[in-house]
This record gives C-alpha cells, sequence and structure tokens, in this order.
C-alpha cells in the first residue's frame, strides 16, 4: 500500500457514502464524477500524489477536495455559489417606477433613454447584471454601467452627462435679441416676421432663426382669431347654460336652438374631378349661385337628434313658425328648455307672446359672442364638413332636399355630445388667459 504522505488526511467511508460515491462514478456531470474518483482513491489509502497520478490530475486538486470531503464529507463535493463582485441593492420609489415605466413605453421617447429604463426596471426586479442583459439583448457592461449610474444619480443618472464639444458660435445674447425682436416689432411696413427678414436684421443665418423660433415654439406666420365676450352677465349665463348640461331637470327637455342662415346651393363652373391614386378630389375655385336657404335645428342633448326645418327667409316669422313645430314634436308633459343666442329673431315682441301663451317653454340665452357653448353650432360643423362644403347643387330645392335626407340619416343613428367641462373651469380657464395676456388684470 503507497504512503498517503505527510499531510494527508485519512479517508474513512461508511457503506452509505461509498454507494453514493459509486453511483456519481456514472454521473454524466464531469466534474460531480471526478470528485468522487478522488474520493474513492483516497480511501483506498493513496496518497496525494499518487491519486494525482492514477487520475492524470494536479496534486493539488486532490488534496482539495480531500480536505473538503474529510471537513464536510458529501457536501463537501458540492458546488458552492459563486458569489461574484457584489451589487448594492436596487430600489425604486413609487415616483421614480411611474417615470420610468413612462419613459420606456412612450412612444416618443429617445431611444437610448428608454433601453436605460428597461434596464433599471429590469434590475429592480431582483437577478444578476447577467440575467439582465441576456432578457433585453444588451452586453453585461452596459447593464452594470446603468446600474451604478442611477444608484449614484437616480433618475438625472440616466441622461447623457454634458460633453465638450465645440463651443456654440451663437451667444445668448443673440438668441435673447431675436426672440424679443419676434415677440415686441415688427419689420418696417410688414405685419409679421419671416426668417429672411430676421435674418437680415440680426446677421445670423436663415436656418439658426428657424431653430431659434422652434426652441422658443414662435410662430410668427400663423395667426389665431379669437372673441372675448363683453356680455355683462357673462358668469351667470355660462353657470346657467353649463348647469343645463350636466344636470337636466326631470320631467323636460333641453334642446340647443339655432338657425345656420345663407346656406348658398353653389355649382361648379367645371364638373369634379374624382379622387384617384395619388391624386386628391379636384374642383374648380370659382362657382355659379343658385340661391340660399336657412336650416332652423333644435339638437337634443339627451339622444342627439334633431328637430329642423328649412325656410327662405330668416326672418322672427320663421322662428315662430319653428318654435311651434318644437311644440308638435315635443310630448305634452314635458317641459321644453331651450338653448339660444342673442340673435335678434329671438327677442321680438311676436316671440315674447307666443312663449307667454306657451308656459312650458323656457328660455335659456347663451353669452353674447359665445356661440361655442350651444351644442347645435358643433352639430352644424358637421353638416358643414359632410355635405356643404363640398356639395353641388343646381337649384336651392336640390340642397334643401340633401339636407333633409342628410338629417333624416343623421337621426336614424342619433349621436350625443359629451360636454365634459364645468362652469367653473371655464371661468377659470378665461381668468388664466386674462392673467397672460394681461400680468395687470386683476380678477
Amino acid at each position: 500500500m503507497s504512503h498517503r504522505g505527510r499531510s494527508a488526511v485519512e479517508i474513512r467511508l461508511s457503506s452509505v457514502e461509498r454507494a453514493e460515491l459509486e453511483r456519481r462514478l456514472v454521473s454524466p456531470d464531469r466534474r460531480e464524477s471526478g470528485r468522487a474518483r478522488i474520493v474513492l482513491a483516497c480511501a483506498e489509502g493513496a496518497s496525494n500524489a499518487g491519486a494525482a497520478q492514477a487520475l492524470g490530475i494536479s496534486v493539488a486538486t486532490v488534496a482539495k477536495w480531500r480536505r473538503k470531503f474529510a471537513a464536510e464529507r458529501l457536501a463537501g463535493l458540492a458546488d458552492a455559489g459563486r458569489s461574484g463582485r457584489p451589487k448594492a441593492d436596487l430600489v425604486l420609489t413609487d415616483a421614480e417606477r411611474t417615470q420610468l415605466t413612462s419613459w420606456a413605453r412612450r412612444a416618443k421617447t429617445a431611444q437610448y433613454l428608454a433601453m436605460r429604463a428597461k434596464i433599471v426596471l429590469r434590475c429592480a426586479e431582483g437577478g444578476t447584471n447577467k440575467q439582465a442583459a441576456a432578457d433585453l439583448g444588451v452586453d453585461e457592461s452596459t447593464v452594470d454601467r446603468w446600474r451604478v449610474r442611477f444608484i449614484a444619480a437616480r433618475l438625472e443618472g440616466l441622461q447623457d452627462e454634458p460633453r465638450a464639444g465645440r463651443p456654440p458660435s451663437i451667444l445668448l445674447d443673440q438668441v435673447e435679441d431675436v426672440v424679443i425682436a419676434t415677440l415686441e416689432s415688427v419689420p418696417g411696413n410688414d405685419t409679421h416676421w419671416s426668417r429672411s427678414s430676421m435674418a437680415a436684421r440680426t446677421g445670423l443665418s436663415k436656418s439658426t432663426i428657424g431653430r431659434i423660433w422652434r426652441r422658443f415654439d414662435l410662430k410668427p406666420h400663423l395667426q389665431d382669431s379669437f372673441k372675448l365676450s363683453t356680455d355683462p352677465l357673462f358668469v351667470e349665463k355660462v353657470v346657467d347654460v353649463v348647469g343645463l348640461y350636466h344636470n337636466p331637470p326631470e320631467k323636460a327637455i333641453v334642446l340647443c336652438v339655432d338657425e345656420k342662415s345663407q346656406i348658398q346651393a353653389l355649382d361648379r363652373s367645371q364638373p369634379v374631378l374624382p379622387m384617384m391614386p395619388g391624386m386628391p378630389e379636384r374642383r374648380t375655385h370659382d362657382y355659379l349661385r343658385h340661391g340660399i336657404t336657412s336650416l332652423f335645428a333644435a339638437f337634443n342633448i339627451a339622444d342627439g337628434t334633431v328637430i329642423s326645418e328649412l325656410h327662405r327667409r330668416h326672418r322672427a316669422i320663421e322662428f315662430r313658425k319653428f318654435l311651434t313645430t318644437i311644440d308638435k314634436n315635443v310630448p305634452r308633459e314635458l317641459d321644453v328648455h331651450l338653448v339660444c343666442d342673442n340673435y335678434a329673431t329671438h327677442n321680438t315682441a311676436e316671440i315674447k307672446a307666443w312663449l307667454a301663451r306657451h308656459p312650458r317653454f323656457h328660455i335659456h340665452f347663451t353669452p353674447t359672442g359665445s356661440s361655442w357653448i350651444n351644442q347645435v353650432e358643433r352639430w352644424f360643423g358637421l353638416l358643414t364638413d359632410k355635405l356643404i362644403r363640398r356639395g353641388v347643387h343646381t337649384s336651392v330645392k336640390a340642397l334643401e332636399n340633401d339636407i333633409r335626407a342628410w338629417i333624416d340619416t343623421w337621426n336614424d343613428n342619433p349621436r350625443p355630445f359629451t360636454w365634459t367641462k364645468t362652469a367653473d373651469e371655464i371661468l377659470q380657464s378665461l381668468a388664466d388667459y386674462l392673467a397672460k395676456i394681461n400680468p395687470n388684470h386683476t380678477q
């Protein structure tokens, strides 16, 4: 029997341990079977050098597994978990998780920022950097970098650090000069600035002027319209009408009433060319007028149905006839609340006398210059877009027939509008706008 050597630990096996080691000899795991051979050889009395020579491995390997088996028996032959480099814990607050999720999912987020957000969210779920890299299809070093950056600087750490690069050629004073000139002056006799005129004034290039305007969201070429009501009862009327929309009275019907006057029966001077692939529908810019008509409409805010009449003239007489039509179409047991504007035909003595004879009718006037609060105006917009604007009519009768047919189709499948703004929100929005255009304004 060969000598075990000076530092060798004697190995004695129980029957259970020997049976287990012999089972491991045929294991497909080469490391497990190799360790079993080492221990069995040592149990036969072989020295570390002798076992190493017999098995074709190093003496240090034999000595390692001899000591581990002697100390821990079979458990010592298992692989110890690899700890690797210790990682700092990554824990997210609710606000951070919400922001990272928004960056990761929003379509307009820069791709680099979206990927960094996904890395941090994945690391917060647990697991190693290697697992996170495999899940996201990036390199492990990338995951490690943004984990460390986020732990050190939180959300700010995911942004690109400032780069030196070339110093800006456009000074802040020049940018300020362009912005102030755009907002507070005009170019000579022109009404507004263009990129060319501003470039000539400042000495900067047209592309530079364009970039400055985009940066500060300045659009001198655009103009929008507005109308502020001067009605002294503006607040009261807004509260009244919007209150009807949100809380209509019981056993009553709310109708938004108005007239779309001066609807022209227009015929093009040449036939309309139909739409083709790569070419929109075409029509001539000139047209022939064949007369006008006026549409009286009452829009039911509850179900979207419309009561309508067409008249060639637009007077109080026609409006009274329309009120009679409404009276006939609304069940007798219901009160009728009409939302109207302040047009003169709605306030004549004849109309007031008719309303006095029909006490179930209640008029609610919108503020002067505030037709946007009347829901029938939105319905008129749909009628204009879908029929009148692109329609071709050779007579007023043809125009009226098309309008009646369109309204009948609408009433077959009516769609009410959903009024979401409260009176308080409307008034607050107006107050904010007034404060913006006149900072010295006192509410």
